[in-house]
């Protein structure tokens, strides 16, 4: 696929969470909470004007859905601020310095006054129907193997409450994350390669985490804008595994073209949505579809045109019925039912013949039917209506949901400028360069000058030095060498490989501390232990943490041999096989390196085994 040919234009928004001592503008701690909340409030909310008088479009459908939102608060971990109970605070100085440092780091221009601004955002995930948000940093550059990439914006705002539970009646979110500092980065949409959005992914990501910023699973979260020349700009929430990222950009490329077709297929036929919204229930009367007899009502709509068109593919596996139901489906229905799919889910051919005719259709004309409540019915025909009249249009500006398996679903319109407007609880914050100076002249390390340091400084291979940097285990693999002197090979790979081993066999990594790290090598150092025993001795540390190392090692069979003991040992298995050493000579090496080693199980230096093997052998010749 020639994406410059097709105008492929990408741009990245990231959101990480701040690691700073309260919240944005409260003093509740930036912990989550797995305790039962000790209070639960109810709230409607509804959209409200711009300072220009507009309502921002992407609001005003999340209001059509008419949904409660029940928030759960706990003592001593959410206040008045988060329930919008009172007003915020003053603006947390510490997550702003934290946000100056990454915008030193990206080569951007730090603004000179902090203004707080309300993001009208009514999905339930605050209780004030807005976030607060403001611009620190603009103008900035990343350097990348494709290319320079512009950053376009550093900002800082709340995080959303943590979503629970949806339910028909309500949807329940909790507090605890609610308020916690974020900075948002934008980039420029000038990147046109997918595997480019990646890298810069995964830069941006190092840049971070080589700040104060919180670690783990949701603590940074990526979205997506691609838009390519025929079609719109689509943002894409939620994509968290980089590897799948080029997947991603390929298939909503891939839908884009074919939503272009369809528009021109559209066209060609003249296409209309018919306006008036059918009752079926006597044509279904008799039916044997569990759906449609347990309904209260069937609706149709007539697609003029639109037949062939609605079951057409648009992403592997998600047909154009899929983005119409997506539409469906925020006005509580399960699904949609239209012609290019049936017979099927128990809808015979004479029903369908009988709809068809009811309708009066012609041979390129479809039909969608719900089946539901009256009310709900009506409300989903007339999104279906809604999304197959932008069908016309082609591609759709939208918010869409990044899927585990690279496609993506709609979740809302794509915002609009109207949704901001000022926060006046909140006074304006000035940004001096007696503030940033002290910053910018002591940055972090970035990611490639660590890793070029640690290859340099450790004589560590660059694939060791590179995991240690990309799983951020550079600062613990220094602080443990600055205290004990080891080699730096065996440390590095327990910390770059085997603890990643170590977690997928089901054991909990947090639990080792810097401490039980440097107990282990220095048994190491101190040749109590073998190399091949230090990832053992991890692991049974984790299960008996509070125990000294030594006497961890000592109970789990761990401790090394004297060389007497050892050189003891082998010569018993060189004895038992002289025959073998006789008829194969220095050929009989391997296999009693292997007899030997698993006698001894780790309680010895390879090296050393290595050598009294050699020296029996030579005996016996």
């Amino acid at each position: 696929m020639d994406y410059n040919e097709l105008g492929l234009k990408m741009g990245l928004e990231i959101h990480q969470q701040l690691n700073s001592e309260h919240k944005l503008f409260c003093p509740c701690k930036t912990e989550l909470v797995d305790d039962d909340y000790t209070e639960l409030i109810q709230r409607k909310l509804r959209p409200t004007q711009s300072e220009l008088g507009e309502i921002d479009r992407a609001a005003l459908q999340e209001s059509l859905r008419g949904l409660n939102f029940k928030y759960e608060n706990f003592e001593k971990h959410t206040c008045l601020v988060e329930n919008d109970d009172e007003p915020p605070h003053s603006l947390n100085e510490e997550a702003l310095d934290i946000c100056i440092t990454i915008a030193c780091l990206m080569n951007m221009h730090i603004v000179d006054e902090f203004h707080t601004m309300r993001k009208q955002v009514i999905d339930g995930s605050n209780t004030g129907g807005f976030q607060r948000t403001g611009m620190v940093a603009t103008d900035g550059y990343l350097d990348t193997p494709y290319g320079r990439v512009v950053i376009e914006s550093l900002g800082l705002e709340e995080d959303a409450a943590r979503r629970i539970e949806t339910t028909d009646e309500f949807t329940e979110f909790r507090l605890d994350r609610l308020g916690i500092p974020l900075a948002e980065i934008t980039t420029d949409p000038s990147m046109h390669d997918p595997a480019q959005v990646r890298e810069v992914a995964y830069m941006l990501g190092q840049i971070l985490r080589s700040t104060n910023v919180k670690r783990g699973l949701g603590t940074i979260r990526q979205d997506l804008n691609i838009s390519i020349a025929e079609g719109a700009r689509v943002e894409i929430k939620g994509v968290q595994d980089l590897d799948l990222m080029a997947e991603i950009v390929e298939r909503e490329v891939q839908r884009q073209l074919v939503l272009i077709d369809i528009k021109k297929e559209l066209e060609n036929r003249n296409a209309e949505v018919r306006e008036e919204i059918h009752t079926l229930d006597e044509l279904f009367e008799d039916t044997e579809s569990k759906i449609l007899e347990s309904a209260e009502t069937i609706k149709a709509v007539v697609l003029k045109g639109y037949d062939g068109l609605i079951g057409r593919e648009v992403q592997p596996g998600r047909r154009f019925g899929t983005e119409i139901a997506s539409y469906a489906k925020k006005r509580g229905v399960s699904g949609i039912f239209h012609s290019d799919e049936l017979p099927a889910y128990g809808i015979t051919q004479d029903e369908v013949d009988k709809v068809s005719d009811f309708l009066n259709l012609c041979t390129e004309d479809a039909f969608i039917i719900v089946a539901h409540d009256e009310d709900i019915a009506i409300s989903a025909l007339e999104e279906v209506k809604r999304r197959a009249e932008l069908a016309l249009d082609g591609v759709v500006e939208e918010t869409r949901k990044a899927l585990d398996d690279g496609n993506t679903e709609y979740m809302r319109p794509l915002p609009t400028a109207n949704r901001m407007y000022l926060e006046t609880d909140i006074p304006l914050f000035k940004i001096t360069q007696d503030r940033i100076e002290p910053i910018a002249n002591n940055l972090p390390e970035l990611p490639d000058v660590k890793q070029a340091r640690i290859i340099e400084e450790y004589k560590l291979s660059e694939d060791l030095a590179t995991q240690l940097v990309k799983r951020q285990e550079a600062d613990t693999f220094e602080a443990i060498l600055a205290d004990v002197d080891v080699d730096a090979t065996p440390v590095a790979s327990l910390l770059a490989y085997d603890l990643r081993e170590i977690k997928r066999e089901g054991h909990d990594i947090s639990i080792l501390t810097l401490n039980h790290y440097k107990g282990i090598f220095t048994l190491l150092s101190e040749g109590k232990i073998a190399k091949d025993s230090v990832r053992k001795l991890a692991i049974e540390t984790i299960k008996t943490p509070d125990t000294e190392i030594s006497e961890i090692a000592e109970k789990s069979n761990l401790t090394m041999l004297s060389e007497d003991d050892v050189a003891e040992i082998i010569a018993g298995i060189v004895q038992n096989n002289e025959s073998m050493v006789k008829e194969r000579q220095m050929g009989a090496m391997g296999p009693l390196m292997g007899m030997c080693m698993k006698e001894l199980k780790g309680k010895a230096d390879g090296g050393m085994v290595n050598k009294i093997v050699r020296e029996e052998i030579q005996k016996i010749l």
